[in-house]
């Protein structure tokens, strides 16, 4: 019986941590494919808030889109906020454009959520003269950043952000459109309630991987 309990318990571990190697990916030729690399731009997160039926109700449609755009945004700045601050402790081979810099370069070429996903990340990558773009997707049932969980508490009367869903980050060549690295991560109420507090908490682990820190 005990022999049993045993086998199971390490099937189940190893299960376990195979499901979490694979939640970080490193192109194994990253290293020739990323040699040159000196700047990345990190785009607006495409998010997706799986709201209620009876609280899509009392938004339109316009107050919903610009919901998901606005928390799209608050992942993207907490995640540049993130490597600014990393940036010496880190040891980061690369610099990370300003947000500011690249979402206006985007606006000024007609580029919105709406149509990013017809450019291809080297067409990108030449737009905002940088050597990698970093972007990724958020699937929550409640808005993370503070702005759009108020937004959604004056629409609908629910206040207070949170964590629970779904979060993935990738990187990409700027030249070829390879995918350089990929982190997926499912959120929890133990890594925080706020943008800033979680992309924090969940980098910790993913930096651990980061491909772009000196040796």
């Amino acid at each position: 019986m005990k022999k049993g309990f045993l086998y199971v318990a390490l099937c189940l571990f190893s299960i376990s941590a195979y499901s979490q190697t694979k939640a970080i990916y490193t192109n194994p030729e990253f290293s020739t494919l990323a040699k040159d690399h000196k700047k990345l731009a990190i785009l607006p997160f495409k998010a997706i808030v799986s709201l209620r039926p009876n609280q899509m109700k009392k938004l339109t449609p316009e107050q919903f889109e610009k919901l998901q755009k606005d928390e799209g945004k608050a992942i993207q700045s907490a995640l540049h906020t993130y490597f600014l601050k990393k940036q010496n402790q880190k040891g980061y081979t690369v610099s990370f454009q300003d947000v500011g810099t690249t979402n206006a370069i985007l606006k000024k070429n007609e580029i919105s959520e709406e149509n990013i996903d017809e450019y291809t990340s080297d067409e990108l990558a030449k737009l905002l003269e940088v050597d990698g773009i970093i972007s990724g997707t958020l699937n929550t049932n409640k808005p993370m950043s503070d702005g759009a969980s108020l937004a959604l508490g004056v629409l609908v009367g629910f206040y207070g952000s949170t964590n629970s869903g779904k979060i993935s980050i990738n990187i990409k060549d700027g030249k070829t459109d390879a995918l350089l690295w990929k982190y997926d991560k499912t959120l929890s109420r133990s890594l925080g309630s706020d943008t800033n507090t979680v992309v924090n908490a969940i980098m910790r682990k993913a930096s651990r991987k980061f491909p772009y820190i000196e040796l």
